[in-house]
C-alpha cells in the first residue's frame, strides 16, 4: 500500500528559519511542541509502519557504544499528521551545523551499522551540493514513509531508513536497505532521479558489512 503524503500540518506547526542551528545543548523539540504532536499520535492517516527520527553529531574516535549513547531520539511517528508535526518543528537539514546527521529509520531501529537488523544491508549514497540538500532529504523521506520504494527493491528487501549528513563541502544523503545482496536488482536510484529530475548529485552503493570489517581490522591493529 502506498500512502500519499501531503503537508496538511504545515500551517499549524511551521516554525523553521534558515539560520545555522547548534543542537549540542538544546532539545530538538520543546515540551510544548511534543504535547501538540501527541495529539496526532493516535489519530489521522496511519503510516504503513512507524518511523523514528534520530539526531547525532559525528565525533572521530568514538566506539560503537559511545556513538549509541550520543544518539538523540527525537520522536517516533506513525501517522501522516505526526510526521509533519515533527518534520516542520525540527531545524532544516540545511540549517544545522557541520557534522550533524538526521536519520529517519523504520520502526525504532538504531541508525547503526552494527545493529543485527542492519548488518546485512547497505546504503545508496548521494553526494549533493548544499543548495540541494534540503530538497533531496525531503523528497526521499516522503518517498520512504509513503512506501514509494516498495516496488523498487527485490522481494525480501526493503528500504529501512534515510540519513542526511551535513559536511564541510558536499552533504551526504543515504538510503538504507535491509539486504545488500539484493541491491543490484533494485531500481531505487531510478526512482530518486524521477523524484528529483533537475537535481545533480553523485551516487554509489556501499555495503554495511564492508564498513564493519574495516572498523574491526583498524581497531585490532591499533592496539597491537
Amino acid at each position: 500500500m502506498r500512502i500519499i503524503i501531503s503537508n496538511m500540518a504545515a500551517v499549524e506547526y511551521e516554525t523553521k528559519d534558515n539560520t545555522s542551528t547548534d543542537l549540542s545543548d538544546t532539545s530538538v523539540l520543546s515540551d510544548e511542541t511534543v504535547k501538540r504532536i501527541e495529539k496526532h499520535k493516535t489519530s489521522g492517516i496511519p503510516l504503513q509502519s512507524s518511523w523514528t527520527f534520530w539526531l547525532d553529531k559525528a565525533i572521530s574516535g568514538t566506539t560503537v557504544e559511545e556513538y549509541k549513547e550520543n544518539l538523540t531520539k527525537i520522536y517516533t511517528v506513525n501517522t501522516v499528521q505526526s510526521f509533519w508535526a515533527v518534520f516542520n518543528n525540527i531545524p532544516n537539514a540545511s540549517a544545522v551545523q557541520v557534522r550533524y546527521s538526521y536519520h529517519l529509520m523504520r520502526d525504532e531501529r538504531y541508525p547503526l551499522w552494527e545493529e543485527p537488523v542492519n548488518q546485512n544491508g547497505g546504503t545508496w549514497r548521494l553526494k549533493c551540493h548544499k543548495s540541494d540538500t534540503e530538497k533531496i532529504w525531503k523528497e526521499i523521506v516522503l518517498a520512504a514513509i509513503g512506501e514509494q520504494f516498495t516496488d523498487c527493491v527485490a522481494e525480501g528487501d526493503e528500504v529501512c531508513g534515510v540519513t542526511v549528513s551535513i559536511r564541510e563541502r558536499e552533504d551526504l544523503v543515504q538510503i538504507w536497505n535491509a539486504n545488500a545482496k539484493l541491491a543490484s536488482k533494485a531500481t531505487v536510484l531510478n526512482k530518486v532521479h524521477s523524484l528529483l529530475p533537475n537535481v545533480n548529485f553523485s551516487e554509489f552503493y556501499k555495503r554495511k558489512l564492508a564498513r564493519i570489517i574495516f572498523l574491526y581490522v583498524f581497531v585490532f591493529y591499533s592496539v597491537l
